[in-house]
């Protein structure tokens, strides 16, 4: 892998979902001795529970190995029960970082789904019918646009872009460490990373409360 990435180390190196087939001792060594050999700095986890979190970090520091420092969850306005609940011991006790995924809950923050799938857009493609059931199909999904809606109109009375709104809302939780973007052109990066500017629009506790009770 650092030969077709022409690196000669990783500075992070994460683990993607804890593997059921493998114990959770066995993945610290190894990566571990990634460390130790040079090939990585750092390692985190993704998207594991707060449990195997918690098991990790302490088999790590009882027998002198490198414990992980990083969590890539998703966390958005629509998904933040395990970021802001079930993670919050964890932070607490271990200071992890973040890099937190999906800022824009799948596209459906930015208001596009609300009448129904657009041509072109990632739930109309082929193989994304989990998507389209989960965004507007389900009932959860229902309540999700519901919110959505009720989102999109919050952004409109503050005159403020709910794209950009929704991203600068990430980094407000202390917890927040990095928030991983989607752009999928230049123009679109460059738009996103003007969210940086929406910052000091959350001295309004009238919009923060807003937000926070969708």
């Amino acid at each position: 892998a650092l030969k077709r990435l022409q690196v000669d180390y990783l500075d992070l190196y994460f683990c993607h979902r804890a593997d059921p087939d493998t114990p959770i001792e066995e993945t610290v060594w190894a990566m571990h001795n990634l460390i130790t050999q040079g090939k990585i700095l750092y390692w985190g986890t993704s998207e594991w529970t707060a449990e195997e979190i918690n098991y990790a970090y302490e088999f790590a520091i009882g027998n002198n190995l490198t414990p992980p420092t990083m969590e890539q969850p998703q966390y958005n306005l629509l998904d933040r029960e395990r970021f802001e609940v079930e993670y919050k011991t964890i932070f607490e006790k271990y200071k992890m970082g973040t890099t937190t995924w999906s800022p824009l809950a799948s596209g459906a923050l930015t208001g596009k789904y609300l009448e129904g799938v657009p041509e072109g857009s990632r739930a109309s493609l082929k193989g994304y019918e989990w998507l389209r059931r989960h965004m507007i199909e389900s009932d959860r999904g229902q309540e999700r646009m519901q919110k959505v809606s009720k989102y999109i109109g919050i952004a409109k009375d503050h005159d403020l872009d709910p794209v950009k709104l929704a991203i600068a809302w990430c980094l407000l939780n202390i917890n927040v460490s990095t928030v991983i973007l989607g752009a999928s052109n230049i123009k679109q990066l460059e738009d996103n990373l003007k969210s940086l500017d929406y910052l000091k629009e959350f001295e309004n506790r009238e919009l923060v409360k807003s937000l926070n009770n969708l």
